[in-house]
C-alpha cells in the first residue's frame, strides 16, 4: 500500500488504517507509565511551501536526513521560522490567493512539513503485544510511514491519529516519518477564528498493547431521581482472551466491586453517593485490573468517575435535579507558542478561571488536548465539547447571497458527512468518560442543513447528553438538531422577547460579551436575566485569552503582534484580541468585573444592612468567613467578622455589622465572603463575592482656616493675570485660555501646566467603536477637541471675548470657543480664580442641533511629566466606565500614571476612573496638581493624549513618555460590548445630548 498525494483534495479521504478512536484511559502493566515512550522533542524536518517540492524516499531508513533542520515536537512549524502565521476570522487564509472550490487545496501554497525521528524501544516488546504510535495534535492531516512503509493516513486536527507500527517495528533503531500537509480536503471545515498554523502541535506517543487488553471503556453513571441511589457501569472492549475485574474507591472506607452485568459490562449500585457538580467536583475512583487466560495479570488502569445527573428535565437544564446557569467562557487553546499548551497551562487557566466563579466552559471550537477533561472533572467545570468543525466563510457567503442554502458546506452535501461524523466519534470515542463534558456541540458557524442533523442524531444514537449546535438559529429547516436553543450576542431584550412565545427549550448564548478591547459593558443585564428567567440559562462570553503572538519591532522591542503583524494577507487585524486576559495570562479589569457578575453570592449594602441571595446550588453561604470593613476616605476605621448563614437558593439579611458613624463625612462599608480554607484553585482567604455601600452622614461643614485675600487681576495687553498667595495664574487672550497656573512666583515658582486646557469631547476609539464605524460617526467631536478656535466677539451683543470680572474675593476668566462641527457648536470655560490659588473650571458645551451624542465631555489638561503619581478618591483600583464599575470599589488608591493605559491589543480608550472625588498627580518633590469633584467625576491621566493613543498600532508604538494628560470629565461614553461589529452603547450609558455642564477644581500641590 503506498500514499496517494492526490487524494488529500477528496472529502472521502478522511483517513486510512487509523485505528478507532477509543477512550483516554492510560493502561500500564507493572509501574505507571510503562506502557508509554513519549517521542515529543527534536525532530528533523524539512520544509516545502507545496508538496510537489517535498523530498522522494525521505522516509525510508537509508536516506540520509542528517543535514535537515531540527524542530521541536509539540510545536508549529510558522512559530519556528518556516512560512509565516496568518490570523484570519471568517476568511479562508487562501481566499482570493487561489482559485478554488470546497475540498480542492492550493495549487500554488500549501506548505508540507516532514518529519523523521529515530527511536529506540525502552525496552524489548513482549509476546502477543502490539505497538501503535498517537499523534495527538497533526494540523491539518498526517501521512505516516515506519521503516520506510506507509502505514497511514488522518485529517481532524484536534483529535488523535493513531497508527499500528507491530508489522513494520524492527529489533534495535526505528525510524517514524510523517508529513503534515497545511490544507487538505480537512481544511475546508477547520475555519475557526484563530491563527492558522500547521506542523505536531501535540505530543507524539508510542504505546504498548498487552495480548490481552483493555481497547476501549465507557462509564456511565445513573443516578436516582430522589439521589439516594446511583449505578456506576462500565461497558469495556476487550482484545484477546482473558477477564476484567474493577472496584469503586471512594465511597465508604473500603473498595466496592463491580459485579458482571452481562455483554462485557460491569456496575455497581451505590447508596446515598457523593454527586459530582461545580461546587464539589467529588471524583470516585474506578480501578480496572485485567488478566489472561492463564489468571497472570496483563494490565491495570483507573479512571476518575464523577457521578452526576445532567440533563433536560422538565424543559430545563438540571445538574443533579438542580435547574443550572452556566456562568461560562469559550476557551481557545493558546497561550504564548500558540495552541502548543501544556498541562501546566492548562491547570493555571482553569485555576484563574475558577477563581473568577466561572462554572462552565466550551471548546471553541474543537476538542482540546485529553488532559484538559481531565482537570475540568477534577476542579468543576461544566463543559460544551465542541465537535472540530467550521466552516464560516461559506456561511457567510450564503448570508451574502454568494452561494445558494443548497452549496452551503457541509449542508445537504452527501460526500462530507463521512468526514463529519467521523470527527464526531473521535471526540465521542475519546472524552466521552469525563463528568465534566455536559453537551454535544456539532460545531460552530457552519450554516445548517442535513450532515448537521445526521451528527446531532448520531450523538444522540450513542449518549444520553443534550446535543447542541448554534447554526440552528441561521438555518431552521432541522431544529431538532439541537436540544437547546443557542444564540450568539442576542440582545437581552431580544432574549425576553422570543422567550415570552417559545418556552419549549432551554435558551444558552454560547457567544456573549465579545470582550474585544476595551469592553464587557452592561452585562449584568445578562446575568440579571439568567436569575429571573428560567429557561434563559446561561452564557459564554468570548473568549478566555487575547490570541497574539511575540515579535520583535524594527528597533528590537518585544511586542505581542496580532493579523497583518507577520506580513500575512488576507488578515483580520487586532479581532482575535478578545482576551478576558492578556495572552501572558494578566487579567485585565474584563476579568475582574467578569468575577463580580459571576460570584455565587449576591451581595447588597445599604442602609438595611447585608443581604445575601445564595445563588450556590449546593453550598450555604455560612461555609465562607464573612466580614465587613467600615472606611473613611481609604482610612480602615474598623473590621468587624459575622455570621450570615444562606441556604442554596435562599435570601437572608442581618443588620449592618459595624456602627456609621455620627460625624459628618462620606464612609465605606465593605462585605467580603472568603475562603475559610486552601482550596485546590485557591488560597485561604481568596474572596468569593464581595459588595460595597457608600453612606454620606450629612451635617455642618467643618471649620476652615481665615479667607485669603482676594487676588490682585492685572489686565494685560495681550494676558490676563492673576496673582495670590503664593501663586500666579496667566490667561492669554491670543491664545485662549489657561497658559500658565504656576506655584509662587517668578522663576522661584513651579510650574504646573504644559499647555492650555482645552475642552474634550474625544477619545481615542475603542475596538467595538471602530466596529459600528464611530470616527465616521462621531469625527466632528474629533475636529472640534483639536481645533476649537477662541470665538470672536460677538458685535451684536458688544460680547468680549475672553472676558475677566471681579466676582467678591474671586476672579473670574471666561472663553468662548467656536466648535467646527456641521452645523455649529460652542463651547465655554470659566475659571474662578481665588485668593489662595484655588481655581473653580466650569465647562459649557452647546452642541449644534441634530449632532450625535459625545464620546466624552470635560477638560483636557497638559502637565509635566514628572507628575507621573497618582493618588485618587474613587473608584479602583482598575479601570472603570459607567457600564462596567460593578467591580470597582470606592477609596484611596495610588497608581503611577505610566502604568495607567491598560495595554490592550491595539491602543484605544482606557485607563479611566469613575466616581472620583479628588485626585493628584505629583513628583517627586511633592508639586503637582489637584482636581476635586464632590458629586464624583470621570478622571483619566495618562501619558498620551487620545490622538497619540489612537495612532499607535501597538502599546510599543506610543509616543516617549513626555508629559502627564490628565481628562476630568463629566463623563465618558460607555464601553459596551454586546458584540463588536455593530453593537452600540446601552442608550443609558451615553452622554446625553444637548448643552452639557461639567464643574470641577483645579489646585496646587505644594511640599509638606
Amino acid at each position: 500500500m503506498t500514499f496517494d498525494i492526490a487524494r488529500i483534495a477528496d472529502p472521502l479521504f478522511v483517513s486510512e488504517n487509523r485505528l478507532a478512536a477509543h477512550s483516554d484511559h492510560r493502561w500500564h502493566q507493572r509501574t505507571e507509565g510503562d506502557s508509554e515512550q513519549l517521542l515529543s522533542g527534536t525532530w528533523r524536518f524539512h520544509y516545502a511551501e507545496h508538496p510537489d517540492d517535498t523530498v522522494d524516499g525521505f522516509a525510508d531508513p537509508s536516506y540520509d536526513v542528517s543535514a535537515w533542520d531540527e524542530i521541536a515536537v509539540p510545536g508549529h512549524i510558522q512559530l519556528q521560522g518556516y512560512g509565516r502565521p496568518q490570523y484570519t476570522n471568517v476568511q479562508y487564509p487562501w481566499d482570493g490567493l487561489e482559485d478554488i472550490t470546497p475540498g480542492e487545496v492550493p495549487a500554488h501554497y500549501n506548505p508540507v512539513g516532514s518529519y523523521v525521528r529515530a527511536y529506540t524501544l525502552d525496552r524489548p516488546m513482549e509476546p502477543g503485544e502490539r505497538l501503535s504510535v498517537a499523534f495527538l495534535g497533526a494540523e491539518t492531516a498526517i501521512a505516516v510511514w515506519h521503516n520506510g512503509v506507509y502505514v497511514g493516513y488522518a485529517t481532524d486536527s484536534f483529535t488523535p491519529s493513531e497508527f499500528d507500527l507491530t508489522d513494520t517495528l524492527v529489533e534495535g533503531e526505528n525510524r517514524l516519518a510523517a508529513q503534515v500537509f497545511k490544507v487538505t480536503s480537512g481544511a475546508w471545515l477547520e475555519d475557526q477564528d484563530f491563527y492558522r498554523f500547521s506542523g505536531l502541535f501535540r505530543d507524539v506517543v508510542l504505546r504498548r498493547r498487552p495480548r490481552v487488553h483493555v481497547e476501549d471503556i465507557h462509564v456511565t453513571t445513573d443516578v436516582a431521581a430522589d439521589l439516594r441511589t446511583a449505578v456506576v457501569r462500565a461497558q469495556l472492549s476487550l482484545a484477546g482472551s482473558g477477564s476484567v475485574t474493577a472496584t469503586l474507591s471512594g465511597h465508604g472506607s473500603e473498595p466496592l466491586a463491580l459485579a458482571d452485568a452481562g455483554d462485557g459490562a460491569l456496575s455497581v449500585e451505590l447508596e446515598a453517593p457523593r454527586l459530582w457538580h461545580h461546587e464539589d467536583p467529588y471524583l470516585h475512583e474506578l480501578a480496572v485490573e485485567v488478566r489472561d487466560e492463564a489468571g497472570a495479570v496483563s494490565e491495570r488502569f483507573s479512571l476518575a468517575v464523577g457521578v452526576r445527573r445532567f440533563g433536560i428535565e422538565d424543559g430545563l437544564l438540571r445538574i443533579n435535579g438542580e435547574r443550572v446557569v452556566l456562568l461560562g467562557v469559550n476557551r481557545h487553546e493558546f497561550g504564548v507558542n500558540g495552541r502548543v499548551i501544556t498541562r501546566e497551562e492548562t491547570e493555571a487557566d482553569l485555576r484563574l478561571l475558577k477563581a473568577a466563579g466561572v462554572n462552565a466552559l466550551r471548546t471553541s471550537h474543537y476538542p482540546n488536548n485529553s488532559f484538559f477533561y481531565e482537570l475540568t472533572d477534577r476542579y468543576g467545570f461544566y463543559v460544551i465539547d465542541e465537535m472540530n468543525l467550521e466552516t464560516h466563510a461559506m456561511w457567510d457567503a450564503v448570508v451574502r447571497g454568494r452561494l445558494t442554502v443548497d452549496e452551503a458546506l457541509p449542508g445537504d452535501r452527501a460526500d462530507w458527512l463521512p468526514a463529519l461524523l467521523d470527527r464526531a466519534a473521535s471526540m465521542v470515542g475519546r472524552d466521552r468518560n469525563h463528568a465534566s463534558v455536559v453537551m454535544w456541540s456539532c460545531g460552530n458557524e457552519s450554516f445548517g442543513g442535513a450532515d448537521i442533523l445526521a451528527v446531532a442524531d448520531w450523538f444522540r444514537s450513542v449518549d444520553t447528553r443534550p446535543v447542541h449546535y448554534e447554526g440552528v438559529h441561521w438555518d431552521p429547516r432541522h431544529p431538532e438538531t439541537s436540544d437547546v436553543v443557542s444564540r450568539m450576542y442576542a440582545p437581552v431584550t431580544e432574549i425576553e422577547e422570543y422567550l415570552a412565545t417559545h418556552r419549549d427549550k432551554p435558551y444558552v448564548l454560547c457567544e456573549y460579551a465579545h470582550a474585544m478591547g476595551n469592553s464587557f459593558g452592561a452585562v449584568d443585564k445578562y446575568i440579571d436575566l439568567a436569575y429571573r428567567e428560567p429557561l434563559f440559562q446561561g452564557a459564554f462570553v468570548w473568549d478566555f485569552a487575547d490570541q497574539g503572538i511575540a515579535l520583535t519591532d524594527p528597533d528590537g522591542r518585544p511586542y505581542v503582534g496580532y493579523g497583518g503583524d507577520a506580513g500575512e494577507a488576507p488578515h483580520d487585524g487586532e479581532f482575535c484580541g478578545n482576551g478576558l486576559v492578556f495572552l501572558d495570562r494578566t487579567p485585565t479589569p474584563k476579568y475582574v468585573e467578569m468575577a463580580q457578575l459571576y460570584q455565587p453570592l449576591h451581595v447588597t449594602v445599604d442602609a438595611d444592612g447585608v443581604t445575601v441571595r445564595n445563588r450556590h446550588l449546593f453550598t450555604a453561604s455560612g461555609v465562607y468567613a464573612a466580614t465587613a470593613t467600615l472606611a473613611r476616605e481609604g482610612v480602615v476605621l474598623t473590621a468587624a467578622p459575622f455570621v450570615l448563614d444562606v441556604a442554596p437558593g435562599s435570601s437572608g439579611s442581618v443588620p449592618l455589622p459595624v456602627a456609621i458613624p455620627d460625624q459628618p463625612g462620606e464612609y465605606t462599608v465593605d462585605v467580603a465572603f472568603a475562603l475559610v480554607a486552601e482550596t485546590d484553585w485557591a488560597p485561604a482567604g481568596h474572596v468569593i463575592a464581595s459588595a460595597q455601600g457608600v453612606f454620606a452622614v450629612e451635617g455642618e461643614p467643618r471649620a476652615v482656616s481665615a479667607p485669603a485675600l482676594a487676588p490682585q487681576l492685572i489686565d494685560g495687553i495681550h494676558n490676563f493675570g492673576v496673582r495670590g498667595e503664593g501663586f500666579t495664574a496667566l490667561f492669554s487672550k491670543l491664545h485662549g485660555g489657561l497658559v500658565s497656573y504656576r506655584a509662587g512666583h517668578g522663576d522661584a515658582g513651579r510650574e504646573l501646566l504644559r499647555s492650555v486646557p482645552k475642552p474634550s469631547f474625544w477619545h481615542a476609539p475603542t475596538s467595538n467603536e471602530r466596529g459600528w464605524d464611530m470616527p465616521a460617526r462621531d469625527g466632528q467631536w474629533l475636529l472640534a477637541s483639536r481645533y476649537a478656535t477662541v470665538a470672536a466677539a460677538d458685535p451684536a451683543d458688544g460680547a468680549e471675548n475672553p472676558t475677566a470680572t471681579v466676582v467678591g474675593d474671586a476672579i473670574e476668566v471666561a472663553f468662548r470657543y467656536a466648535l467646527p462641527t456641521t452645523p455649529a457648536s460652542e463651547s465655554t470655560v470659566v475659571y474662578r480664580v481665588g485668593g489662595d490659588g484655588r481655581i473653580d473650571v466650569r465647562v459649557t458645551a452647546r452642541p449644534g442641533e441634530g449632532l450625535p451624542d459625545m464620546p466624552e465631555f470635560g477638560l483636557m489638561i497638559e502637565t509635566d511629566a514628572a507628575f507621573g503619581h497618582l493618588r485618587w478618591y474613587g473608584e479602583g483600583p482598575h479601570e472603570s466606565y459607567v457600564d462596567r464599575r460593578a467591580s470597582a470599589r470606592l477609596g484611596v488608591w495610588e497608581a503611577e500614571v505610566a502604568d495607567l493605559l491598560t495595554p490592550y491589543l491595539r491602543p484605544q480608550e482606557a485607563g479611566s476612573r469613575t466616581g472620583v472625588r479628588w485626585a493628584e498627580v505629583t513628583g517627586a518633590d511633592g508639586f503637582g496638581l489637584r482636581l476635586e469633584c464632590a458629586e464624583g467625576m470621570e478622571l483619566s491621566a495618562l501619558p498620551w493624549t487620545p490622538y497619540e493613543i489612537e495612532n499607535a498600532a501597538h502599546p510599543v508604538d506610543l509616543p516617549p513618555i513626555r508629559k502627564t494628560v490628565l481628562r476630568p470629565a463629566l463623563m465618558r461614553r460607555g464601553v459596551g460590548g454586546d458584540d463588536s461589529w455593530g453593537a452600540r452603547t446601552h442608550p443609558e450609558h451615553l452622554l446625553p445630548t444637548g448643552e452639557l455642564e461639567f464643574a470641577f477644581t483645579l489646585r496646587a500641590v505644594r511640599p509638606e
